[in-house]
């Protein structure tokens, strides 16, 4: 049995998460959870402003999973291991992963929730508490579990300084970013303005992850459809913003300034890739594209990663992508994770490949970007 990293798994964040870290200035106004009229729990911060739902997480303590809901309403309905690194990692050994990149919920899945707080002070806490607070996750997860760094990305000396703290004094393996900072009024990310932020990664390894729902989202739901079809409808159309962000990776320039600096696009899935890069070659030719190093799928094979796990055809895009640009993900425990058939579909998807492309789609692209120690095949 071949170790398995997955690379897109979420943190539900404590209720007490903020609050045991808050100084008494802000104690009453960090993110914190209220019970609402219905006797379920949200997420609010400063007087009342909502943030999220408990935590996103739709895994039982029974290990039961609710479909139809975005959140389970409180966090006494939870499988302890969407908080707890203990129960996360007998969650690990069930499924047979070996280690899991965890990725946030409260704050925006790039952190940009925390945008709607006017106190910028404020808001540099939400973030470097958080950080603080999955570093303690990482080191009770025993070498196995590894949170990505929110940033203070609306001011870039303060994300430059908080990577480096993440990296330093946190031992945090990457970092997440907005892929739409235009959004919040900052310059998008061809322009300079981000050129230390991407030197500093680029320096010491770090790979930039754009997670979907953490950046650019065009449209919505028009809405009238049947019950929970605007959430279905949501969740599809949330992977666009990523294709957005490769193509715009691809064209900007940004890849020649930083020729070995790692984009992850996080939930993303792989099939759409395929057509995205020829459609991009496509278009360099038509449009007669000039200035540019080397042409978009050389782009993407060199510095650009991907991630699946719901598609039944995953094999056909995998046969057609660079095999050291793609790697594994459950989304654990989000409404669309793979669970719990993940052995299942591991092996529907990859039973035909040589064991040289399923181990680097299973563990080695992914300990290359993260730089991970070796994964053992976990206990099942």
């Amino acid at each position: 049995m071949l170790p398995i990293i997955d690379v897109d798994s979420h943190f539900t964040e404590p209720r007490d998460f903020w609050t045991r870290r808050a100084p008494a200035k802000y104690r009453g106004r960090a993110p914190r959870v209220v019970e609402d009229d219905e006797g379920g729990e949200r997420w609010i911060v400063e007087d009342d402003l909502f943030l999220s739902p408990p935590g996103f997480c739709v895994i039982k303590r029974d290990a039961s999973k609710a479909f139809g809901q975005l959140s389970l309403d409180r966090f006494d309905e939870m499988h302890p291991g969407a908080s707890d690194p203990r129960a996360r990692l007998e969650v690990l050994d069930a499924h047979g992963l070996s280690f899991q990149i965890v990725y946030p919920n409260v704050l925006g899945f790039a952190g940009s929730m925390i945008m709607r707080v006017e106190d910028a002070e404020l808001r540099a806490f939400c973030t470097r508490a958080y950080n603080d607070g999955v570093a303690e996750f990482q080191r009770e997860g025993e070498g196995r579990l590894y949170p990505q760094a929110i940033l203070p990305f609306w001011d870039i000396d303060l994300a430059v300084a908080e990577l480096e703290r993440a990296h330093d004094e946190l031992g945090l393996t990457g970092c997440i970013l907005s892929d739409a900072p235009e959004n919040w009024g900052l310059p998008t990310l061809s322009q300079p303005y981000w050129e230390p932020l991407f030197a500093l990664a680029q320096e010491r390894g770090l790979p930039i992850n754009f997670h979907i729902g953490g950046g650019h989202f065009s449209g919505g739901p028009w809405g009238g459809g049947p019950p929970n079809s605007d959430i279905a409808t949501m969740s599809s159309l949330a992977f666009m913003g990523n294709l957005r962000c490769i193509a715009n990776l691809i064209f900007s320039g940004l890849l020649d300034r930083f020729p070995e600096l790692k984009f992850v696009s996080v939930e993303s899935g792989v099939g759409w890739i395929p057509f995205l890069l020829d459609f991009c070659e496509y278009q360099m030719d038509e449009n007669a594209v000039t200035g540019l190093a080397l042409r978009p799928k050389e782009y993407f094979a060199r510095q650009i990663f991907a991630s699946y796990w719901f598609e039944p055809d995953a094999a056909s895009a995998i046969a057609k992508l660079p095999a050291d640009s793609v790697m594994f993900e459950t989304d654990f425990p989000h409404p669309t994770c793979l669970y719990p058939g993940i052995r299942e579909q591991v092996e529907r998807t990859l039973a035909g490949f040589p064991e040289e492309t399923q181990r680097k789609v299973l563990f080695e692209n992914a300990q290359r970007v993260y730089q991970l120690p070796d994964p053992t095949p976990p206990k099942r």
